[in-house]
């Protein structure tokens, strides 16, 4: 019983940092990883949904140009695009402009959500398009026939129903990219994995620490796994297989 107590002591400690204990700055990685994950799950989402239709559309240039988005943002690995933004990119732009990107506030936070949320919106243009592609050919021809036009036929009869199709892959992209924010680690951000690192660090509590943060991912992604099966049961098309 006395190892339990003292397992848990180091976690009610005041951590070197000054902001508290460190069970309490490890709930400020949770926020800082919270925050990341749902701007570039809006960006991802956004974004996706953008170059996926454009990836079906009659247009060839269209066609093309979001195919290179496509290529580019996942053939390239996330920690290298992470460091593009946020060391390449301000050097590139002009002097005025790179001083200004590197002097705004939390800028590092910024570019890890928007840098994560390009990054798996080429992932979710994939399957978005594919979902459209997959679906009969007669659904577009009697949206045509109504006299709807692209754009009409797009958000009235297509998209909703590629969503639903998509919903259960969009489900593992979320939770691919709450456990990709810890990448955002490597340019400063103190996220969840970066707290933990931090309070090994100060402590040699590895143990501890990195129990603490593996033990929060995991209910983390059970619960937001949890949530999105019910909410699938909710939305799936009549007729196809949805998780139990």
């Amino acid at each position: 019983m006395d190892k339990i107590v003292d397992w848990f002591s180091i976690f009610w400690q005041e951590s070197a940092e000054g902001t508290g204990t460190y069970a309490y700055t490890l709930l400020l990685g949770l926020q800082l990883t919270l925050e990341i994950s749902v701007i570039a799950a809006v960006v991802a989402f956004v974004m996706g949904s953008i170059v996926g239709v454009c990836r079906t559309l009659p247009s060839p240039l269209v066609r093309r140009l979001s195919g290179a988005y496509v290529e580019f943002f996942r053939n390239i690995p996330l920690l290298v695009q992470l460091f593009l933004w946020y060391f390449v990119l301000p050097e590139l732009l002009p002097r005025d402009i790179g001083m200004w990107l590197k002097q705004v506030p939390h800028s590092n936070f910024y570019t890890a959500a928007f840098g994560l949320g390009l990054f798996t919106s080429s992932r979710v243009a994939v399957q978005l398009s594919a979902a459209i592609t997959s679906m009969p050919r007669g659904q577009k021809m009697a949206a045509t026939a109504l006299g709807l036009t692209t754009r009409q036929s797009y958000t009235n009869v297509l998209l909703p129903m590629a969503y639903r199709i998509v919903f259960p892959p969009l489900t593992s992209e979320l939770l691919n990219l709450i456990k990709n924010s810890s990448v955002a680690l490597t340019i400063g951000v103190a996220e969840l994995t970066q707290s933990a690192r931090n309070m090994d660090s100060y402590t040699f509590q590895t143990f501890q620490a990195f129990t603490a943060a593996t033990l929060i991912y995991l209910v983390l992604n059970i619960t937001i796994t949890a949530v999105m099966r019910r909410i699938e049961h909710g939305v799936a098309v009549p007729g196809m297989l949805v998780a139990k």
